[in-house]
């Protein structure tokens, strides 16, 4: 999503040229998959260059289950068993519908009950994402545990840790050892409240960051969590660089230096 000018081996280049341990790949960028190369090529470029297929992102309204929920989920499964990739993302619905106590819950658990054998077979994880919009069903990244918990699904299903989303949703803590990717994005413009911010307003993590970032991830550290953190960045002024490389290279050693610097 940070850099979607890129065709898929030239983002693959801007993550090696960078260090990065691996990549996610999206399906919602108004292009085929992979750019259309076939998922066990691209897995085998990736790992050419020494990089990890962290997760290819995203069944969207995973958790209003029916048949085309259950045809987009096999079809990204089958794509990341192929490619070699770790991990499917499952995106909430948003749309202001099924977020009711009791309601929410029961959504979850009929669409993980499906969900995880399908992942547990095709030697995967399931990475649940709850958004902190006022019109997301999945919210609160502690309930989202807890029902995962409860259905013995901690072998296949871990969550996904957002720093915007997290700030939108108030900062509620999540237990380390249940998330399975952080992402991170800031946002600097001055002129929007915190209720109002939006995916368009996330930019490359920069001093005047308004969501904290170094400090959460200063505390997810401190927490023990030693995952990988990936860059979420949906503003088009991120997503138009021509050459991405220098602005990303200069937040990951804003974002170092300053957690160092609390860690110290």
């Amino acid at each position: 999503m940070t850099a979607p000018v890129l065709a898929y081996p030239e983002f693959l280049d801007l993550a090696a040229e960078l260090g990065c341990v691996g990549v996610e790949l999206r399906n919602d960028l108004g292009r085929l998959l992979f750019d259309g190369i076939e998922a066990a090529q691209a897995g085998d470029m990736a790992r050419a260059r020494g990089l990890r297929i962290l997760g290819l992102s995203e069944v969207p309204q995973f958790n209003d289950w029916g048949l085309e929920a259950e045809a987009r989920t096999r079809a990204l499964i089958g794509a990341a068993r192929d490619a070699g990739a770790e991990t499917i993302s499952l995106i909430p619905r948003n749309d202001g519908l099924g977020g009711a106590n009791g309601e929410r819950q029961a959504n979850l658990r009929i669409a993980l009950k499906a969900i995880c054998p399908l992942v547990r077979e095709a030697g995967l994880r399931a990475l649940v994402e709850p958004l902190g919009f006022a019109s997301s069903s999945l919210c609160d990244g502690r309930e989202v545990a807890e029902v995962v918990e409860t259905l013995g699904m901690i072998d296949c299903v871990s969550l996904v840790y957002d720093t915007f989303h997290a700030a939108l949703a108030g900062g509620a803590p999540m237990a380390a050892d249940r998330i399975g990717i952080v992402h991170i994005s800031g946002v600097t413009d001055p002129g929007v409240g915190l209720a109002e911010m939006q995916d368009g307003h996330r930019v490359l993590v920069a001093d005047g960051d308004r969501l904290g970032n170094t400090d959460q991830i200063a505390a997810l550290l401190a927490d023990g969590y030693d995952g990988v953190f990936s860059f979420e960045c949906f503003s088009p002024e991120v997503q138009r660089l021509e050459n991405p490389a220098d602005a990303l290279r200069q937040s990951m050693e804003f974002i170092t230096s300053r957690v160092m610097a609390k860690a110290a």
